[in-house]
This record gives structure tokens, C-alpha cells and sequence, in this order.
């Protein structure tokens, strides 16, 4: 599951997995793990580009253990090439997207993600990274799903049927 912060990837992937009865692996979670500190003690330590080399290298190892699994993406696993090419490779996508309101609404008071941008208010943030990202999120999407105005369980639906429509999903 791909998507920016705010999207619904972690609800939804939990409830995918408790549904299909699969394994859920969280990218952040593995990151914050295999690092042994918080993602803004990664950043303050080793920068973005410390992170997202942490990020890349969990996403080559559970790319050949993740057959039929869920894979909850961190918002920015689509910046490198190698990483989709992986997820690509074993799996379906799913990008999760929501309005830049509901976005902000949803993450503005988690302070477990560092700003990805320097010298920008919260929300001119949010509304440039999206913008930048759009291309790349769209482009590696076997399906979307808006999440503004949807319950979890409603968009989780949606996604299993739709998989299941196409042969999938057994």
C-alpha cells in the first residue's frame, strides 16, 4: 500500500491483513526497528537520506519473503526506483489518497514525522511534496482509492473486491 502521511495506509493495512489473514509487514516500523531509534532520532542523526537507505534496504529484504502479504509503505518509498521496481515485482499497489485538508487534519499533531522540507509553513509542506510525489504514486498504482470521506473498512472492501474481480485474489 502506497500513500502520502495521512492516507489510511496503517488502519487499512491492518485490516486487510486481519481479512485475507496475511501478513502485514510496516515499512516505517521495520525502519525504526532494525535502526533501534525513532524516525526523527534517524533523521536528526543521519538526514532524510540516512532514513530512506534504511527505508530501501527493508524494502529489498522483505520483497523476496512477502509473497502474499500486506506491505504498509512508508509515504515516500515511491522516491526511489529500485524500491517499486521491487514492489512491483512481487505484488500489486494500491495507492491510498486523501485532500490535502484531510491530510493535514489527520497528521498535523503527529510528532513522530520530522518536516521533509525546511523553511515552509505545515501546510505549504504538505501541498509540495504531494504535488511532487503525484507522478510517481500514480505511476506505480495498480489501483486508487480516495480516503477523504471513507471509513476504513469501506475503502479495505473496496480494495478486496477489486482484486478479487481480476483473479488476484483467492
Amino acid at each position: 500500500m502506497l500513500g502520502y502521511r495521512g492516507t489510511g495506509k496503517s488502519v487499512i493495512g491492518k485490516i486487510l491483513s486481519k481479512e485475507l489473514r496475511r501478513k502485514l509487514y510496516k515499512i516505517d516500523d521495520l525502519v525504526v526497528q532494525t535502526a533501534g531509534k525513532s524516525i526523527p532520532e534517524i533523521v536528526k542523526q543521519d538526514g532524510w537520506p540516512g532514513f530512506r537507505k534504511l527505508e530501501s534496504d527493508i524494502v529489498s529484504r522483505i520483497a523476496g519473503e512477502a509473497h502474499d502479504s500486506i506491505i504498509d509503505c512508508g509515504g515516500g518509498v515511491v522516491l526511489d526506483n529500485q524500491n517499486m521496481g521491487l514492489l512491483k515485482t512481487v505484488g500489486k499497489c494500491v495507492l491510498l489518497t486523501a485532500s490535502l485538508s484531510a491530510i493535514i487534519k489527520r497528521i498535523q499533531k503527529d510528532q513522530n514525522r520530522p518536516a521533509l522540507e525546511g523553511g515552509l509553513s505545515f501546510e505549504e509542506e504538505q501541498k509540495k511534496i504531494l504535488a511532487d510525489r503525484h507522478e510517481k504514486y500514480q505511476a506505480c498504482a495498480d489501483l486508487i482509492c480516495d480516503t477523504t470521506t471513507r471509513k476504513p473498512g469501506e475503502t479495505a472492501h473496496e480494495i478486496i473486491t477489486y482484486f478479487k474481480d481480476r483473479g488476484w485474489l483467492k
